[in-house]
């Protein structure tokens, strides 16, 4: 097995390697006057099982599309030498988010991401909490792995919300599976009623849009706001506040990447969210580490999803 991490300024491929007891392959990656970069492997792929990590969030040195025609050029390079199977390790999927047409003429990224993806030979792709699940498996023609956040997060929850009542809530129907999914688990886990709640939301143009309805029943419950990720805030602080009003004692904003574009710092601060909970598939940068939503920020890895999906893979493989 090849381990090949294309962010030498992340902490998780190393963490990643360390969990699988491997070591990171090494690479060339040169850059030119002009932009354009250079990469190749430093080892002989040939007849190797290749995993290639990169998590294609944004900054704070690359783009989304950057990183992306990084994630291609190494997958096919290391295919033209021969490795046997690439794996591309992607904890934060870039351009999932556009998974549909909703406008005349609108252009379906993630599906274009899966063509460039499956054009290169990648035969399969491990990813954190796609935007939309079952478009995701749909897009890609070539083996798909999706991991849920709440798995990362399970761990953390029963120190983080003590005793009392607790609930999962979404901030959108289009969430509503993500949410249901982890109050499952919860209920398995911690042999407690969990509720269950629902707040309505609209998008178009980038705005949003609601009247803050929400169904269920939070009084006097411990939230927990599930959500894929969170850009702006301004979805989680909507929801956040229709929960407190319909009586919830605390909301804990939870997402699996958490991109924290402005102004997410002013939003996440308001006091309808106690606390965030994110995992590191995108490093926080872009929080301000003196400010009022840092402190309330709780980051937890998610490498043993990674380290076990990668191991089940290998060993299938194997046989």
């Amino acid at each position: 097995m090849l381990l090949f991490s294309l962010d030498p300024d992340s902490a998780f491929p190393p963490a990643l390697a360390a969990a699988l007891d491997a070591s990171l392959s090494p690479l060339e990656d040169r850059s030119f006057e002009d932009g354009e970069h250079k990469l190749r492997p430093l080892v002989d792929p040939r007849g190797a099982d290749a995993y290639v990590i990169l998590s294609l969030h944004g900054g704070p040195s690359q783009s989304p599309h950057d990183k992306l025609f990084r994630l291609l050029a190494f997958s096919a390079t290391l295919r033209e030498h021969g490795a046997a199977r690439v794996t591309a390790v992607v904890p934060y999927l870039a351009y999932a988010r556009k998974d549909r047409q909703t406008k005349p003429f609108d252009s379906v990224t993630l599906r274009c991401v899966a063509q460039l993806v499956e054009s290169v030979g990648v035969a399969q792709i491990i990813v954190l909490e796609a935007h939309n699940v079952a478009a995701f498996q749909n897009a890609f023609r070539c083996t798909t792995l999706h991991l849920e956040a709440h798995r990362a997060f399970d761990p953390v929850i029963p120190e983080l919300v003590g005793e009392g009542k607790l609930a999962v809530a979404s901030p959108d129907p289009g969430g509503v599976k993500r949410a249901q999914l982890w109050r499952e688990s919860l209920v398995q886990q911690l042999s407690i009623p969990v509720g269950f709640a629902l707040i309505d939301k609209r998008r178009s143009a980038g705005v949003i849009s609601s009247e803050n309805l929400l169904a269920g029943d939070v009084q006097g419950s411990t939230v927990l706001l599930l959500d894929d990720l969170i850009a702006s805030g301004q979805t989680m602080q909507r929801a956040a506040q229709a929960l407190r009003d319909a009586g919830a004692r605390d909301v804990i904003a939870c997402a699996a990447h958490g991109l924290f574009i402005e102004p997410a710092a002013e939003v996440l601060a308001d006091a309808a969210i106690s606390r965030i909970l994110v995992s590191d598939s995108v490093p926080p940068f872009r929080l301000p580490a003196a400010g009022p939503a840092r402190r309330k920020l709780h980051v937890v890895s998610s490498v043993p999803l990674f380290a076990r999906a990668i191991r089940e893979c290998r060993d299938s493989w194997r046989r």
